[in-house]
């Protein structure tokens, strides 16, 4: 035989066995991912930490019965407002039934003193938009996610910092949806997010901390009108001018009622992304839908009939962030 030939036999039989080894490793490697994520879980609700930026950052974690370490599952991250806490925000919301039901795993964080803070540059020197973008990282670790179908909204101050996550995380958050919450005024001619912001804002008409028509200029941490807010995300995922709007009773004897819901529903915009609006008329700052320890909310509730939880997760169901593209191999 050629040894010439023989050389490139020998060659190629090597090349073949290497690569055999390393199919073997990376299934060997993925193996123990799903094996130190299965070992992690604890389904149900329970409490996790990380360190980030030098301190301990603690969340509230609900996995469902559903899941499987070898399955990705969508992921909800969910904000409280301020003096609130992971805990009493999913209290409030009640999307740990929600998860439960339908597939998916949502996550608490707690701020730090019960706040949030959307830059470092403030007296607090806390940047709970890194904390965010570590959080997800961190919980990819210890859960299967699918990194596709990771949502947030947020209730007052956690609804401004979901709208704050659009301008710097728009590539690893699919769709947005904040409650009682506005955009900040400083952040209008800076937010430049790299994709499509598919956004679902709920807000009251009579909102005595979030003012639906917004602040003054001049007022510290003045945040923008909510129809402005609206028009911002239109403009940037060039939407359609044309839009559907409907005056809505949810509750079936609410026909009669002023307490109504207007919906403003922007849709065919680039890259299938969606912006919604739901103005409460005489609405006040509340999850509406959710639960409270206010007789007069509870009412007012009933009577509106509008569920905030289901309705924020009928929006993210349809929304999925779209495939990163494969590097091309020279």
């Amino acid at each position: 035989m050629n040894i010439n030939l023989s050389f490139q036999l020998l060659k190629r039989v090597f090349i073949f066995f290497t690569l055999i080894g390393l199919v073997t490793a990376c299934e060997s490697i993925q193996a123990q991912q799903i094996t130190a994520r299965q070992s992690q879980v604890i389904f149900g609700a329970s409490d996790g930490e990380l360190t980030e930026q030098g301190s301990v950052r603690t969340y509230y974690i609900y996995t469902p019965k559903s899941y499987s370490s070898s399955r990705p599952m969508p992921l909800v991250l969910v904000f409280h407002g301020d003096d609130g806490s992971g805990h009493s925000i999913s209290n409030v919301s009640g999307f740990n039934e929600l998860a439960e039901q339908k597939g998916f795993i949502v996550v608490y964080p707690d701020g730090i003193d019960h706040t949030w803070s959307l830059r470092k540059k403030g007296k607090r020197k806390i940047d709970d938009i890194s904390f965010v973008k570590n959080l997800i990282n961190h919980l990819q670790q210890v859960r299967n996610i699918d990194k596709r179908k990771i949502y947030a909204t947020g209730f007052s101050k956690g609804g401004i910092l979901t709208q704050a996550l659009t301008c710097q995380l728009s590539d690893q958050i699919a769709a947005f949806a904040s409650v009682a919450g506005s955009l900040p005024m400083r952040l209008q001619q800076t937010c430049q997010p790299l994709l499509p912001v598919s956004m679902l804002m709920i807000n009251g008409t009579n909102d005595q901390s979030v003012h639906y028509q917004g602040d003054e200029k001049t007022q510290k941490g003045a945040l923008i009108s909510i129809p402005e807010v609206v028009n911002f995300w239109r403009d940037h995922n060039q939407c359609p001018t044309s839009y559907a709007a409907n005056d809505v009773a949810f509750a079936l004897d609410n026909a009669g009622s002023s307490d109504r819901v207007k919906t403003y529903s922007y849709s065919g915009c680039s890259a299938g992304s969606e912006v919604l609006e739901l103005a409460v008329v005489n609405g006040g700052h509340l999850w509406y839908g959710g639960t409270s320890n206010d007789k007069n909310i509870n009412k007012f509730n009933k009577n509106l009939g509008l569920d905030s939880t289901q309705m924020i997760w009928n929006f993210f169901e349809r929304h999925t962030l779209p495939p990163v593209p494969s590097k091309s191999i020279s």
